[in-house]
């Protein structure tokens, strides 16, 4: 999520009042403080011994948390998609943003992952994973610093264009030296029983990728610190941890690998439920019923997408189970959502789709 506001130039002195998407503790625990909380106590325990109990907390939290905040993209994207897309109600160069996002990538993807189960080409498929892991490390980087600039926003306390470029630079650069990095040291890992498969990588560019993401996240130390009076604490902790301590750091300790996804999606949630209840606010005063609809259909689609429908598909569809064995298309629906997930967001939140403008910030 990249949420990029028009920031002019507001003097510090006068935000006034601070505002928040739930209020400071609140914000400051689902943008990502919790995770600061949660690491230490993970890297204490014994992973031998709760590793399974809290995988089961992981699978339930899964279902409630990481799921939906998929679905509800999905609810939020195509929502008056053809109005969206179609009418003058949206710059031309955002329609062509949601015709490309909403049409043209999931043929895209479907065609290849379609193509790669079709001529029983594990490796195609397995592929498909370590581009999902591309997007998905890109995604967490996006959001964070969407997070940062949302509650710059809300405090009024806005960045300079240069320092923006700063922050986005960090963030790309951090990223970028991630996903090498977990090419040059993990091979290939199994989701479902299938491999999907690392590039690659030789030491001297991930050497050169570690300076970058070294220099340019002490360029961002030297912004943050010159602004700190006036920085937007609850959003450089989010942007922090989404950078490091959920990127680069995430393979530090098996438990909290398991746990990151979920303290990512609480972190989407935060923003997207308040603009959903901005939205249900807008149809009615007794916006309650239509905001807890729309909670519970993310739920149920988030079950149909990623355990209902996968696994229909694994029933009847005729690829090779010599191959892939039987899980193959639940491998091949979850590359497919999380990569799709990315190119929703890079519409929706931008700052100049007025839906956000509209319900974001009211």
């Amino acid at each position: 999520m990249t949420i990029l506001m028009d920031q002019a130039a507001v003097p510090a002195a006068v935000a006034t009042p601070r505002r928040y998407l739930w209020g400071p503790t609140a914000d400051f625990l689902l943008l990502g403080g919790g995770s600061l909380l949660a690491f230490p106590v993970l890297l204490l325990l014994s992973a031998d011994k709760v590793a399974a109990p809290l995988a089961g907390v992981v699978w339930m939290l899964i279902n409630i948390l990481n799921h939906p905040h998929f679905a509800h993209s999905y609810q939020i994207f195509y929502r008056g998609f053809g109005a969206k897309a179609l009418s003058g109600t949206h710059a031309p160069a955002l329609r062509g943003r949601y015709i490309f996002a909403g049409i043209v990538v999931p043929l895209v993807l479907a065609a290849y992952l379609g193509a790669a189960l079709m001529s029983a080409d594990s490796r195609l498929l397995g592929f498909g994973g370590n581009l999902m892991a591309f997007f998905v490390g890109w995604h967490y980087v996006k959001q964070g610093y969407g997070m940062l600039m949302v509650d710059a926003a809300l405090k009024k306390s806005f960045f300079s264009a240069i320092q923006k470029k700063v922050f986005l630079v960090n963030a790309y650069g951090v990223w970028v030296f991630s996903w090498l990095n977990a090419n040059h040291q993990v091979k290939a890992t199994h989701l479902w029983g299938l491999d999907y498969y690392a590039l690659p990588v030789p030491a001297p560019v991930l050497m050169i990728a570690g300076l970058a993401a070294a220099l340019t996240t002490a360029a961002t130390l030297v912004v943050m610190g010159r602004a700190w009076k006036s920085l937007p604490w609850n959003g450089a902790v989010a942007y922090g941890v989404s950078l490091y301590t959920w990127l680069v750091f995430m393979r530090i300790n098996p438990l909290w690998l398991l746990v990151i996804p979920a303290f990512h999606s609480l972190q989407y949630l935060a923003v997207v439920w308040r603009y959903q209840g901005s939205v249900e606010r807008a149809k009615s005063p007794k916006w309650k019923g239509g905001f807890a609809l729309f909670v519970a259909s993310g739920l149920a689609l988030g079950f149909v997408g990623f355990w209902g429908l996968p696994n229909l598909m694994d029933a009847v569809l005729p690829y090779d189970h010599a191959v892939f064995g039987t899980t193959a298309c639940l491998f091949a629906v979850w590359i497919f959502i999380n990569i799709h997930h990315f190119f929703l967001d890079n519409v929706m939140w931008r700052r100049e789709n007025p839906d956000t403008r509209t319900h974001l910030f009211s």
